[in-house]
């Protein structure tokens, strides 16, 4: 099973359709929350989101703010004026479609999903080999998938020595999974992790691989999207260096 493993796409229209189009036929997508946030094409991204094959998503703290589940006070500024504009712009299709999705760990065969981290789905950022060795208690499938970072990373667990690494992962080149590990597929709107094209990832359920993927996007024209709607003016110009 080819799957398409996304997170993080904070209403970035252009970049999630540069991912669909680089990805190519996938067999599902598990995507992995943060649909809404620091865009300015929530809308559009709901909307695609919800056609892509044999879904399986979960929501991110943007979007559990955005349905009513969470204060709006829990965000920076720049976050809260994003939250506060996307609620106002939101359709009520889109928002109900929201509202069904889950805020807890989604396991799918071998693999818990959560936005943050298993041990708390929404907040918590699994940053470092301290933060995934914390984490390693709270899933029993042999790999788990978060976001919430906006960086491509992978922390194997080794369970000879107890030990948590933390491992590069090379753009376009499938690797063999070994268990346990904790993996990000990166941001597809916003990276965070200097390379500005969208990330994403391909997992291969069968084959246990897992390919880090990188997808160009036209960012200037997102960036002017950003400006015209009056968001704030850091979430486009983040977008040209990945930080």
């Amino acid at each position: 099973m080819r799957i398409l493993v996304i997170s993080d796409i904070h209403a970035n229209y252009t970049a999630l359709e540069a991912v669909v189009n680089d990805a190519g036929m996938v067999d599902e997508t598990w995507c992995l929350g943060d649909l809404v946030g620091y865009g300015p094409d929530p809308n559009a991204v709901v909307e695609q989101v919800r056609e892509l094959p044999h879904l399986t998503c979960i929501l991110g703290n943007h979007d559990v703010a955005v349905i009513g589940k969470m204060p709006f006070e829990a965000f920076n500024g720049d976050a809260r004026r994003s939250l506060i504009w996307t609620e106002k712009v939101m359709t009520a299709d889109n928002m109900n479609f929201m509202r069904t999705l889950p805020q807890n760990v989604k396991v799918r065969g071998d693999v818990s999903m959560a936005h943050g981290s298993p041990r708390d789905p929404i907040w918590e950022y699994v940053l470092n080999t301290l933060s995934a060795r914390l984490n390693f208690d709270h899933f029993d499938t042999p790999y788990c998938f978060v976001g919430h970072t906006h960086a491509q990373v992978m922390f194997q667990l080794s369970e000879q020595n107890d030990r948590v690494t933390l491992e590069g992962t090379k753009p376009a080149e499938a690797m063999r999974l070994m268990p346990r590990a904790i993996l990000n597929p990166g941001s597809v709107g916003q990276p965070r992790d200097r390379d500005p094209r969208a990330a994403y990832a391909i997992y291969d359920s069968k084959a246990h691989t897992w390919e880090a993927r990188r997808a160009e996007y036209n960012i200037a024209e997102v960036q002017r999207r950003i400006r015209e709607a009056g968001l704030p003016e850091k979430h486009a110009i983040r977008l040209s260096e990945g930080w």
